[in-house]
């Protein structure tokens, strides 16, 4: 679809806690995004898997009945608030594919309400506290970038922020702005010792994507203390603490939109074309890069 693009537009991140119940979470979502639309966005991102709390806390089969096709319930629901408030939204949602292929996926839904795609997550962590291995299948689609109305939107979930090969071939396929939906957090007993130099790291690989590519990072992360209580029942042991955090960074790297560490926030902020194109000019990283040289780079490992 061919749209006439203005210089820039606006995007929202929805840093948001999730309760015990999925239906809550999700007419929370709505909420925020529709306060998000009356401000004025025009491209919403909702954090990682947001309908519950973090499941993937414990190794439980049946978590797998929390995950539903797409399209399906939430999509649908989201499509009509997409189509009545004309935002595009980004939910991260676990996907039913097929009887034992479960993905975390990114459905992108377009401002009328269709689904204009989806990304499955390729990067699959297995973590203490982080089982995702145990639930979801890696992505099969490879990396992309979707034409909304507004402007040029890739999708990367979570794990993925820590490759820059995800970010670089998003950014090269069109991306003018890469979301990475995300639930990261700290373990309580590390938060004292190591919780400022992760969180740190973590911004500090996001940002750098940003420079590197010439584009936009929009990282948008819960929020909360959670044990991973689904109606209930909950996992052993202490939980995590997400860390909140959300910020967007433009193409330079600054941070032109922080939220804090302990609550729920809705940030907006401007994606300015003309900056883009400066950038890259100045920085014209894209056109010096030697991609006659690259092929190592899908080898696991070299030998010296």
């Amino acid at each position: 679809m061919t749209h006439t693009r203005q210089n820039s537009f606006r995007v929202a991140l929805i840093q948001m806690a999730c309760s015990p119940s999925p239906e809550a979470n999700l007419d929370r979502a709505i909420d925020h995004v529709r306060r998000a639309a009356r401000d004025g966005a025009q491209m919403i991102c909702l954090p990682e898997l947001f309908q519950t709390q973090y499941f993937c806390q414990r190794e439980d089969h049946a978590m797998f009945d929390l995950a539903e096709p797409i399209p399906g319930p939430a999509t649908e629901r989201l499509a009509a608030v997409a189509r009545e408030e004309k935002v595009s939204i980004i939910a991260s949602l676990f996907e039913r594919r097929a009887p034992g292929i479960y993905h975390n996926t990114a459905a992108v839904l377009e401002e009328d309400g269709t689904l204009a795609g989806v990304y499955r997550k390729m990067h699959i962590p297995d973590d203490p506290l982080y089982y995702e291995k145990f639930y979801f299948t890696p992505g099969d689609l490879g990396f992309r970038s979707f034409p909304l109305h507004a402007g040029q939107a890739g999708v990367l979930v979570c794990w993925d922020q820590w490759y820059p090969e995800g970010a670089r071939i998003t950014a090269l396929r069109g991306a003018e702005v890469l979301f990475y939906p995300t639930a990261i957090g700290w373990h309580p007993s590390e938060k004292e010792e190591f919780g400022a130099a992760q969180y740190s790291a973590w911004q500090t690989i996001q940002r750098a994507h940003a420079i590197a590519n010439g584009v936009y990072v929009a990282a948008v992360n819960r929020v909360g203390h959670e044990s991973g209580d689904i109606r209930g029942k909950r996992a052993e042991g202490p939980g995590l603490e997400f860390w909140g955090g959300s910020f967007l960074a433009d193409p330079f790297g600054r941070v032109i939109a922080q939220a804090g560490h302990d609550g729920e926030e809705i940030l907006i902020g401007e994606i300015d074309r003309s900056l883009m194109e400066q950038t890259r000019r100045n920085w014209p990283f894209l056109r010096d890069r030697r991609i006659d040289a690259y092929q190592p780079i899908t080898a696991r490992f070299l030998e010296p």
